[in-house]
């Protein structure tokens, strides 16, 4: 069972930063994300891993706390048949601003109870949580077994999609429609919420410059959102501001949520178990749907005494 604080993180946007690069490192400070992510990993040539360990270190050293426009701090390792994985957290593990800790390439449980054991020993004050583990989907294998990747640890928080990963591993290739991809990003959606994983991102979008970079992103955002993901990858700041909007509520669903939960307490106070709002029938869960709606847009910031102000005498018709 997932704990409260670990549920309160909000991963509408994931950026990732490369940790070879220090005026990256730098720049982010000044970026406002719901995650940012330091790589390791694919943006790290081999040659540079050392280097980048070390520039990341001291990076995170630096910090006293997180940056005010940032909500969640992670680092990308490497994955755990590379052998860099201790090596990785020996650099990053004692920094107590670090929230997270993301895995690529998972192909099985054990996977993530490596990276899990690693962290439980790390040393850091008593006074600050062990990171979340957030785990990247890349390859058939990883797919069939997402019910024992779930299960890995109790410290996995949220799964990832990798797209040109998964692509290359069954010889596909990617299309505008993202059909290709539909069984694997369903099953992951699926999977994590039968197993109480609170995040589920999706794809990178790799188009982020020219004429049809935002309405590719936006295409693709809503996509992802219809299937049951609540974040997405980013690879270029540009691209934040978009996929944060778009996978929070929309006003116009605030304002239903809001007509919902106000109309449903007045329902419940009557006896009522549904009812009906704008000739659509509302039952439990509808209600639920609303209730979590309501949740959403609290993290995301809406003013949400102005919403209740101005629906506070809905009524159930």
């Amino acid at each position: 069972m997932k704990t409260q604080s670990a549920l309160s993180v909000l991963r509408r946007a994931l950026l990732y930063v490369p940790s070879s690069s220090e005026k990256m490192l730098a720049k982010s400070l000044q970026t406002t994300c719901d995650n940012i992510t330091y790589d390791l990993e694919d943006s790290v040539t081999l040659g540079e891993k050392d280097s980048a360990r070390q520039r990341l270190a001291h990076h995170l050293g630096g910090l006293r706390q997180r940056p005010p426009g940032v909500g969640e701090l992670a680092v990308r390792i490497n994955a755990v048949s590379t052998g860099l994985v201790a090596h990785d957290l020996a650099a990053i593990k004692k920094f107590p601003v670090l929230d997270a800790v993301v895995v690529p390439k998972v192909n099985s449980a054990s996977e993530l109870k490596l990276v899990a054991d690693h962290l439980r020993y790390a040393s850091r004050s008593e006074s600050a949580p062990r990171p979340r583990l957030i785990a990247l989907i890349e390859s058939a294998r990883a797919v069939m077994d997402l019910r024992e990747i779930c299960n890995a640890t109790s410290d996995l928080d949220g799964l990832i999609f990798a797209a040109e990963d998964f692509a290359l591993d069954l010889s596909l290739t990617r299309t505008p429609s993202l059909t290709e991809f539909l069984f694997a990003r369903s099953a992951i959606v699926t999977a994590a919420r039968a197993f109480n994983i609170p995040s589920t991102i999706d794809m990178v979008c790799t188009a982020y410059k020219g004429p049809d970079a935002e309405s590719t992103i936006r295409a693709e955002c809503r996509n992802g959102k219809q299937m049951g993901f609540n974040g997405k990858q980013c690879i270029h700041p540009s691209q934040i501001s978009t996929v944060q909007t778009m996978f929070g509520p929309s006003e116009e669903e605030v304002e239903w949520a809001i007509r919902v939960v106000i109309a449903d307490a007045r329902a419940s106070a009557k006896g009522r178990g549904a009812w009906t709002l704008d000739s659509k029938m509302i039952d439990a869960p509808v209600i639920g749907k609303a209730a979590a709606i309501v949740v959403a847009a609290e993290k995301s910031g809406f003013d949400m005494a102005a919403v209740r102000n101005k629906w506070q005498h809905q009524q159930p018709e």
